[in-house]
C-alpha cells in the first residue's frame, strides 16, 4: 500500500503589491534609526537577493482559514472524492486568523475546524486540527497524514497550508517585503499503484535556534510597545539553512534508495531566490553532481514567501501547467524541502 496525492488546488490572492508600492514607506533600522539609502535603493538592493518583484495580499474580507477552505475546495474537487470521506484535515499556520486591521490573532477554534465547518462536512470522525511548524508546517502535515495512513487509522486526508503574513509585518522593517499570503491543499489517499511518499525526513534544531524568527516590536519606536510583528535574524536563518537544509535533504533522498541523477524537479519552499539556489548548489555538491537545467521550480518573484503556502501552490501550478518551462509528468521523482521557524527542517522524496 502506497499513500500518493490524489488531488491538488490553490488560491491566489487577487490583491497585488509591487515593490514600487514600497517607496513610501519608511524603513527603519532595528534600533528606530533611519537607513543612510533611499527607498528606493533598499528596494533593488532586496530584488537582487530574493528575487520578488512583487507579492499577493488577502482580500479585506478574507482571512486564512478562508484562504485555505478555498484552496481545499479545489483539492477535493481534483480528487474527485466525497469530503465526508476524509478522516483527517490538517491545517498548516502560524499566526491564526487575523483579520484586516486587526492586531490580534484568532485562533480558537482552530483553523482546520473552521475549514470543516465552511466544507459542511458532518462526519465527526473527520478529526481537524492545526500544525504549527513555521514554513515547513504544510510538509509536516503530509508526513502526519501519511503516518495515518501507513498506521491504518485513516485512509484520506487534507492537507492544508494557509497563511496572511501581510497582517503581521511591520511596515518599518525592510523585511516586510518579503512576506505574502496565499494558500494551497492536497488530499492524499492510499493507492495500489507505484506511486506516492517514499520517503521522508524531519528535524527540529532549536538549543541556539529556536528565536531566529521571533514576534518582535515595530522598529518604530513612536508605535504602541505591546504589538508584536513577525521578526527574523536573516543572516543567521540564511547560514543555518545553507548549512543544515542540504544534509537533511541528502538524509532523505539516501533514505529513499533514489539515486540524484533521477531526481526531476526540488519544490523547495520559496523563502529568498539566492538561499534557494545556494542551498540546492550544496545539496548537489554533497554528491559532486552538477545541478540540472530546471530542477528547481520558482513562483517567488510574483507570489512571495507565503509561508506554509509556497509548497503547496507551486507543486500545484507545475503540475496543472501554470509555471513557464515547468512540468512533472508520471512515474517523475520529485522531492518537497523546507526550512523555517523553530528552527524546523523537513524533506519527503515523491514519486509523481
Amino acid at each position: 500500500m502506497n499513500v500518493k496525492i490524489t488531488g491538488t488546488g490553490c488560491y491566489i490572492p487577487s490583491e497585488v503589491e509591487t515593490n514600487e508600492d514600497f517607496l513610501q514607506h519608511k524603513f527603519l533600522n532595528d534600533d528606530g534609526s533611519p537607513f543612510k539609502q533611499n527607498t528606493d535603493i533598499i528596494i533593488k538592493k532586496f530584488k537582487s537577493i530574493t528575487g520578488i518583484d512583487k507579492r499577493r495580499y488577502a482580500e479585506k474580507q478574507h482571512t486564512s482559514s478562508d484562504l485555505g477552505y478555498l484552496a481545499a475546495e479545489k483539492a477535493i474537487a481534483d480528487a474527485k472524492i466525497d469530503p465526508e470521506q476524509l478522516d483527517y484535515i490538517i491545517f498548516a499556520q502560524n499566526f491564526g486568523d487575523v483579520a484586516y486591521n486587526s492586531v490580534q490573532s484568532d485562533a480558537v477554534p482552530s483553523l482546520a475546524s473552521r475549514v470543516k465547518h465552511l466544507l459542511r462536512i458532518k462526519n465527526p470522525k473527520c478529526v481537524a486540527y492545526d500544525v504549527v511548524f513555521g514554513c515547513p508546517g504544510w510538509v509536516e502535515g503530509m508526513i502526519q497524514g501519511y503516518a495515518f495512513i501507513k498506521a491504518g487509522i485513516a485512509k484520506k486526508c487534507l492537507i492544508i497550508g494557509s497563511e496572511t503574513l501581510s497582517r503581521v509585518i511591520d511596515k518599518h522593517d525592510r523585511d516586510s517585503m518579503i512576506y505574502s499570503d496565499g494558500a494551497g491543499a492536497t488530499v492524499i489517499e492510499t493507492t495500489e499503484e507505484d506511486s506516492g511518499i517514499i520517503a521522508h525526513e524531519t528535524a527540529t534544531h532549536s538549543y541556539n535556534e529556536a528565536h531566529y524568527l521571533f514576534f518582535g516590536k515595530s522598529y518604530n519606536t513612536e508605535l504602541k510597545e505591546d504589538t508584536r510583528y513577525i521578526k527574523m535574524y536573516g543572516r543567521k536563518i540564511y547560514e543555518f539553512a545553507l548549512t543544515h537544509v542540504p544534509t537533511a535533504m541528502k538524509a532523505c533522498l539516501d533514505k529513499s534508495g533514489v539515486a540524484i541523477s533521477d531526481l526531476k524537479k526540488i519544490f523547495i519552499h520559496q523563502a529568498n531566490e539566492k538561499m534557494d539556489e545556494a542551498i540546492i548548489q550544496r545539496f548537489y555538491e554533497l554528491y559532486d553532481q552538477e545541478i540540472p537545467a530546471g530542477i528547481m521550480p520558482m513562483t517567488i518573484h510574483d507570489l512571495g514567501n507565503s509561508s506554509v503556502a509556497t509548497i503547496p501552490t507551486l507543486f500545484d501550478m507545475v503540475s496543472k501547467g501554470k509555471v513557464e518551462n515547468q512540468e512533472i509528468k508520471k512515474g517523475d521523482i520529485v522531492m518537497f524541502a523546507s526550512v523555517g521557524a523553530g528552527m524546523n527542517i523537513n524533506a519527503i522524496v515523491y514519486k509523481y
